[in-house]
């Protein structure tokens, strides 16, 4: 019964690392066709490395299986096999990160991953029958001053990405470390997301909100630490881009019963679900949607407003929410 209430949801995501949906026989498979050799003898062996201890112990299996990722055609290849699993979920619109730095520092030109990409995104309304936008993400382990080239970069092709975001490992890298390069986005016309209290502290989210003047906190699920954080995420109705699998994957919580987003829907949070890396962390948003249904219980009003949130957080026009928000009627 509940299965088929969230198979009919219509959902937007809007965490999703279109490099972290690189499922290892299409690793394998560009490998071969780009002649690039791998740490691994088969999908197999590959699969049995992802038992994660932390965020930086999948950011280093992360970075070296999209070494593959090396023209045009791959990039499109990817974002097309996203689109097609996301088709069969109910995903009616996707927000995509992506990273051009983890690219172009192993030689991968900006405008081979950009167009690459585009070439997916532009029709994937038609193909997969999903609107879709781009969201530019900076490492915060590298430097300011690299992100600031990247922005560089990106600024003419601007008409393709709706937002810039922040992402890698969080330990140790503030948001205040990107003051600038964020300001610049702002004022090239940009919005703005950044990933905070996943596993940095609340503090972090308060940089986001204050020093980035993001519109979206990506996780953010240390929040609840910090009752006047949340005071201020409700009453500014700010969305959180949860993501209960990478969570538990990544060791965030031990289990998914302890998972707190039960706590922050009932404490007026706008939080959303979303599925992060996919391929890494065991499944696709609908997975996420049941794994924390079953585990916390929730009810379809619940996973309702999970899904509605997910829409009004997105970066579309009010009239594309509206459209969407309209197929609700009949959940």
């Amino acid at each position: 019964m509940i299965d088929n209430f969230i198979a009919k949801l219509p959902k937007a995501e809007l965490h999703l690392h279109i490099e972290g949906t690189f499922e290892p026989e299409l690793i394998f498979q560009m490998a071969e066709r780009n002649k690039v050799k791998l740490p691994y003898d088969s999908v197999e062996s590959l699969r049995k490395a992802y038992q994660f201890t932390d965020l930086q112990s999948f950011l280093d299996l992360y970075y070296a299986c999209m070494n593959v990722l090396r023209t045009e055609e791959d990039f499109a290849e990817l974002a097309n096999a996203y689109f097609e699993k996301a088709s069969k979920q109910n995903v009616v619109h996707a927000e995509i990160f992506f990273d051009p730095q983890a690219h172009t520092q192993r030689g991968v030109p900006f405008s081979t991953v950009i167009d690459g990409l585009w070439a997916a995104i532009k029709d994937s309304k038609k193909n997969f029958g999903i609107t879709s936008k781009m969201i530019m993400c900076f490492l915060r382990d590298l430097s300011a001053e690299s992100a600031m080239e990247t922005l560089d970069q990106a600024i003419p092709f601007g008409e393709r990405i709706v937002a810039v975001g922040l992402d890698s490992a969080e330990r140790g890298n503030p948001p205040s470390k990107f003051a600038d390069v964020f300001a610049k986005a702002r004022a090239a016309g940009f919005e703005a997301t950044a990933h905070a209290g996943e596993e940095g502290p609340a503090e972090y989210v308060w940089e986001a909100l204050n020093i980035l003047k993001v519109k979206r906190i990506d996780h953010g699920v240390r929040s609840m630490e910090d009752a006047k954080l949340v005071q201020h995420l409700v009453e500014s109705a700010t969305p959180l881009t949860v993501c209960p699998l990478s969570n538990i994957k990544l060791r965030v919580f031990d289990q998914m019963k302890d998972h707190n987003i039960k706590k922050m829907l009932d404490a007026g949070l706008k939080a959303t679900i979303n599925s992060d890396d996919p391929a890494y962390f065991g499944g696709y948003i609908g997975e996420n949607f049941r794994s924390i249904s079953e585990a916390l219980d929730l009810k379809q009003a619940d996973l309702k407003t999970l899904a509605m949130n997910s829409i009004n957080a997105s970066f579309l026009s009010p009239s594309e929410r509206q459209e969407y928000l309209a197929l609700f009627a009949s959940n």
